[in-house]
């Protein structure tokens, strides 16, 4: 830790670390919110704490006299992943941070920098008396990784601002200006279980790169959801199978990378299940070239499901829709709508599953939408939509771009890229809040989000704050 408390900007580094000790992801969130609050207490800045855990500080224009208001804004919750094996209780453990030549990362889970070093720059900001700026809403939302439910449900009655720097991109020198909208969807199947006893077959599909369902959809990667889906429906076709567990995944904007499928059979079933791993294999041999699955044998006396049931499962989970839906012609290379199952899970009495849904266009969504449900009845499943949120509309006016253009060419001698992303970000739920709001997405690097690979570059940081120091100052006029 001392190491990153001597990196600069020393004071990022040093909001960044103090984060990563509180436990935040998402739904657990009160924790980070109050130590925002106590920030902003200290440095005697007003500040409103909703009951959502949504948090808004504001500060005076500094070293200047201007009537514009700029809102700093970024996401209080995580995305907790870790690797197999590593042991941690995200509802209580902090992130163990580490440097790794130009990089931070986290000791065998996701770092966090999405969104904690969009906190971190503002607290830096708020904390800073020599820069310049205008008068500044510092806009800290919740439970944005599991459906931008804060930003949803924040009162921004009290804000005058409607120029918008949000900082939750990855890639340094590319500006957001551009979303998809989205929402989540779960389905659950009623199960009932019986006492059974055989020969237990634990299936372990693991070793997959994983990854943001918005920004790595298009790469293709296998998702261990739809493979155990795929397993199980092999399996039910050639044999006599009961359910025991089926679990994957613990985010629904993640592309699952682990999945466990654990089922009663009178027959051997390894065999088959090798040559399915020889055929998936070879299908993702380029985007998840370590996909292993392994079997473990052993006798088995507990609840099940029956044979039917199981199939009628497997059979639901194979026809439901996965991954990319449709591209868009007018942007090249920008998935126009998808869907990612990232969380499957059985007890007892159900199997639920539930879906990121993603669109640029509000009609593709509510359609993709209506077809899950169509799938989840037939088998007599139920579904239940939440967390809408609105696409973010390309502004052909902005004066904030011009801003961001004349300072990036500046400080770093190029021209910045302007894009439109398949994620979903609060600027589009923002955006209906607040008239007139034009707004821009930025980051540092930071690969890998919502996996533990997830990193951050040292001098990337850096060089957005410098950026971010001068925007600031540009746009007190």
């Amino acid at each position: 830790m001392e190491a990153i408390l001597n990196l600069e900007p020393k004071r990022v580094f040093y909001y960044f670390s103090e984060i990563s000790k509180i436990p935040h992801g998402s739904g657990n969130t009160k924790k980070i919110s109050d130590f925002c609050v106590e920030f902003a207490r200290k440095e005697g800045l007003r500040y409103i704490q909703d009951e959502f855990n949504n948090v808004i500080i504001f500060k005076s224009a500094q070293n200047t006299v201007s009537d514009k208001t700029v809102m700093l804004q970024g996401h209080l919750d995580m995305v907790c992943e870790k690797e197999p094996g590593y042991d941690i209780d995200f509802s209580n453990d902090p992130i163990a941070l580490k440097v790794d030549g130009d990089w931070i990362r986290a000791e065998g889970t996701t770092l966090g920098g999405d969104d904690g070093i969009a906190i971190a720059y503002a607290l830096a900001v708020l904390e800073d008396k020599s820069i310049v700026h205008p008068d500044i809403e510092a806009i800290f939302t919740v439970d944005e990784e599991i459906g931008l439910i804060g930003a949803n449900s924040i009162d921004l009655t009290e804000t005058k601002g409607n120029i918008l720097l949000n900082i939750d991109s990855e890639q340094e020198g590319i500006f957001t200006v551009s979303c998809a909208g989205g929402a989540t969807v779960s389905c659950v199947l009623p199960l009932n279980y019986s006492m059974s006893k055989g020969i237990g077959y634990k299936v372990c599909i693991d070793g997959l790169l994983g990854g943001h369902s918005g920004v790595e959809i298009d790469k293709y990667r296998a998702n261990s959801n739809i493979l155990a889906a795929r397993l199980l429906n092999i399996l039910c076709d050639k044999y006599s199978i009961k359910l025991i567990s089926l679990n994957g995944g613990l985010k629904d904007n993640a592309i699952p990378n682990l999945t466990v499928l654990e089922i009663l059979s009178d027959s051997d079933i390894e065999d088959t299940v090798k040559e399915f791993e020889r055929e998936v294999r070879n299908e993702f041999r380029v985007s998840d070239p370590d996909l292993k699955i392994t079997v473990e044998k052993k006798r088995f006396e507990g609840m099940a499901t029956d044979e039917e049931l199981t199939l009628k499962a497997s059979r639901l989970l194979l026809a439901q829709p996965n991954g990319i839906i449709n591209m868009d012609l007018e942007i090249p290379g920008l998935v126009k709508t998808s869907l990612n199952m990232g969380i499957l899970k059985t007890d007892p009495e159900k199997m639920e599953f539930s879906y990121s849904v993603r669109s640029s266009l509000k009609s593709e969504k509510s359609a993709l939408i209506e077809k899950i449900k169509a799938v989840s009845e037939l088998a007599g499943a139920k579904t239940n939509v939440s967390g809408e949120y609105s696409p973010w509309e390309y502004r052909a006016d902005s004066d904030l771009r011009g801003k961001v253009t004349a300072v990036y060419e500046r400080l770093f001698g190029k021209a910045p890229k302007y894009e439109a992303i398949h994620a979903g970000l609060e600027c589009g739920v923002l955006a209906e809040k607040i008239d007139n709001l034009d707004a821009v997405s930025f980051g540092p690097d930071m690969p890998d989000i919502h996996t533990p690979k997830e990193r951050a570059s040292i001098a990337s940081v850096k060089r957005v704050w410098d950026f971010l120091i001068e925007l600031l100052a540009d746009l007190c006029n």
